[in-house]
């Protein structure tokens, strides 16, 4: 069974009259957590969409870069993506039951954020509204300031992009310090890590810029310190 078939049978439940909470309930164990990203990630960026005022077609692109979403799947995926965006409901409720549903990984709480930056910066601009709506949703989540900076700084091309900021690290932190957090920030990227935590594979090949910027931010501040 494809990714997209159970998430259509997840919003077929929705569409009967069961909530969104009690949705995530079902699917808070894998191999379902990854259904339950998926939705997360569309739900939330459908959201955001309305951020800025409209919904571009780069920013349905940048869906099916997230998401490699078949032909057969299409009308599942665009369910989804209405749903969510004509729903009533706030996204601050939207962020509090995902915040509830991986309350203790911080880091698929991480990956989410990854998937909306992508899709906020599809269309080549970030709207006030988008960085008003993904610092609200990263406060949710429970994300340091740190956090949402580092965040910020290897999606937006204006943001101070500092390697100390992409590794939400500071200048006069101990190279031995960095280097700790740094070797952490690697091992939560790997794909092995990811796929255990329940994000999907069609999305783990946001992980590959993770990579490269963390890898390029280390190998700025060692360099500059030998």
């Amino acid at each position: 069974m494809s990714l997209w078939t159970r998430i259509s049978d997840a919003i077929s439940a929705l569409a009967k009259g069961e909530s969104l909470a009690a949705v995530f309930e079902r699917l808070r164990t894998p191999p379902e957590r990854s259904v339950a990203f998926a939705i997360a990630v569309i739900a939330l960026g459908a959201k955001m969409a309305k951020a800025d005022g409209q919904v571009t077609r780069d920013e349905v692109t940048a869906f099916r870069e997230v998401f490699q979403i078949a032909r057969e799947d299409e009308d599942g995926a665009a369910r989804v993506f209405n749903m969510a965006r004509t729903d009533v409901a706030g996204y601050q409720d939207y962020a509090r039951k995902i915040k509830r549903m991986f309350a203790e990984d911080s880091a698929t709480l991480c990956d989410l954020m990854e998937g909306l930056f992508h899709i906020a910066m599809a269309d080549g601009f970030y709207h006030p509204g988008e960085n008003e709506f993904l610092e609200e949703v990263s406060r949710i989540f429970g994300q340091t300031e740190a956090q949402f900076k580092a965040l910020r700084a290897r999606f937006v091309p204006d943001a101070q992009a500092d390697p100390y900021t992409i590794l939400g690290v500071t200048p006069d932190m101990p190279l031995p310090e960095i280097r700790k957090i740094w070797r952490q920030l690697v091992r939560e990227t790997h794909p092995d890590a990811m796929m255990a935590r329940g994000v999907p594979e069609e999305a783990i090949r946001l992980a590959e810029k993770r990579m490269i910027d963390i890898n390029r931010a280390w190998d700025e501040i060692n360099g500059a310190r030998v």
